[in-house]
């Protein structure tokens, strides 16, 4: 009889797990069946509570790289460093010790956290991360937990406090980055600890890390969210059943808090997604230095793309080799992802004296002036359904249901293509730019059209608003498909 309720309870299970990945995921394959995890995915689908419909509906943030990496610049006695400038510690050629004292030298005479947040003001953008601990281990706050904090420094001052207050005066939400990895602290391990005397010293490390995340929560209670890096270490892959029950300790402490799919592993090891290929926390945070191509890339699920201006530099490097990408490149890459229902995040790497570099600065003005224009494509606004052209992308908002051609590529002909849904048609068009200048198209086949473009030359992308309607109009020409 026990047996026999065992296969019924299986069965039952089985059932519901099929009703609730249908529900969650229409049109998915009711071949899909979810194995039991403790660790894994906590809910299916999007959060929809208003915390995270902030979220999603940024458009544009801000990622800062800042600490004691700052100060050799990417190089080291007259030697090139190759690397990312924050993990320099990790070269052979830095010795650790000398890297470990550099904070006697942290003292950021230029640094003005005002400067910096009306700079991303200006930018358009809408939140902000801000590193308070690299993998070095070094703070940016003063902690309790070491003395390898900014309050240790010649600067003293609580530099973490000072962005967060400049970035809330001026309406930027604040979002925390922590490196799980800690070269600094005696007790962080890479490899999984193995021995009686590993494993005690794995649980101080663990304590350390719970301490410092519930501290900076109690400090800065108007952060919006952790995010998190350096978990893909076999030690804290291991760690699934504390990683989950930290991960439920810091939402209790904060209500609505946000945290990427970076922190934690189920218990199989499965890191952003479990076993099943749910998502593991509120968003993917797969997309760095790269970007989806098309909708069924992201699976449903809410996004950002973390982007830096050259290759891979995250931190201040004094020189900065190969491709430098310009302000148009870095726009698209942002209207991209709001196409694809995605934020965009670009990199800033002041230097030691607490300075962002002109090239940054460049380019933050001309994107902010592009967005002046055009942010009412990008905020709020998401995945549009209409099939993508080469001519750039479409957005729609949520808010009012406007759709918008961010163009990027004019066709020689001067001529856009749009193909709407089946029963809509095109009520009108204007640049976004110009609202008073309506533009017109002509449909060429049933529910495609042509948007003509006056004979101008552009230096800049620029935004069509096209509003739909669903009174059909009638077509002068009747079309019908060929009979072949």
């Amino acid at each position: 009889m026990n047996k026999l309720k065992q296969a019924i309870s299986i069965f039952l299970w089985v059932i519901v797990s099929l009703q609730v990945s249908m529900a969650q995921f229409p049109g998915a394959s009711a071949q899909r069946v979810s194995v039991a995890l403790e660790h894994g995915a906590h809910h299916l689908g999007k959060r929809m509570d208003p915390q995270m419909d902030t979220w999603r509906n940024y458009g544009l943030g801000q990622f800062i790289h800042w600490g004691l990496y700052a100060i050799p610049g990417g190089h080291w006695q007259g030697k090139y460093y190759p690397g990312a400038a924050e993990w320099i510690r990790s070269w052979d050629q830095m010795p650790h010790d000398v890297y470990d004292n550099l904070y006697k030298q942290f003292d950021p005479k230029k640094f003005n956290a005002k400067e910096w947040a009306a700079q991303a003001k200006q930018m358009g953008a809408r939140y902000v991360i801000i590193t308070t601990k690299h993998h070095d281990g070094f703070c940016i706050w003063p902690s309790q937990y070491t003395d390898y904090t900014i309050a240790n420094t010649p600067y003293k001052k609580d530099v973490l406090k000072e962005i967060v207050d400049a970035y809330d005066a001026v309406g930027i939400d604040v979002y925390l980055y922590f490196s799980i990895i800690d070269w600094h602290q005696p007790g962080y391990q890479a490899d999984e600890p193995k021995t009686t005397t590993e494993k005690a010293s794995y649980e101080t490390f663990k304590a350390f890390t719970a301490n410092q995340l519930k501290e900076l929560l109690t400090n800065y209670p108007s952060a919006k969210g952790l995010w998190f890096d350096g978990t893909w270490d076999a030690s804290w892959v291991a760690q699934a059943a504390f990683a989950d029950s930290l991960d439920s300790t810091l939402r209790a402490m904060r209500p609505g808090l946000i945290i990427g799919s970076r922190f934690r592993a189920d218990e199989n090891g499965k890191r952003h997604f479990d076993t099943n290929g749910d998502l593991i926390g509120d968003y993917e945070q797969g997309w760095e230095r790269k970007l989806p191509s098309k909708i069924e890339d992201v699976h449903g699920n809410d996004w950002d793309c973390v982007m830096t201006v050259p290759e891979n530099q995250w931190g201040y490097h004094s020189e900065w080799r190969g491709h430098i990408k310009t302000s148009t490149e870095l726009i698209e890459m942002m209207a991209l992802s709001a196409s694809l229902d995605g934020n965009f995040v670009l990199n800033f790497g002041p230097d030691g004296q607490g300075q962002i570099r002109q090239e940054e600065t460049k380019l933050a003005k001309e994107i902010g002036d592009w967005m002046a224009v055009n942010h009412e494509a990008i905020y709020d606004c998401g995945y549009a359904g209409l099939q993508k052209q080469d001519w750039g992308y479409f957005t729609k908002s949520g808010k009012t249901g406007k759709m918008y051609l961010i163009v990027f590529n004019i066709p020689v002909s001067g001529q856009l293509k749009v193909k709407l849904p089946s029963g809509q048609s095109i009520a009108q068009l204007y640049r976004l730019d110009q609202p008073g200048k309506k533009l017109s198209s002509e449909e060429i086949h049933k529910n495609e059209y042509l948007v003509t473009l006056d004979k101008t030359a552009e230096s800049k992308p620029f935004v069509i608003v096209l509003e739909s309607s669903s009174q059909k109009k009638e077509s002068a020409m009747q079309y019908e498909k060929a009979r072949t």
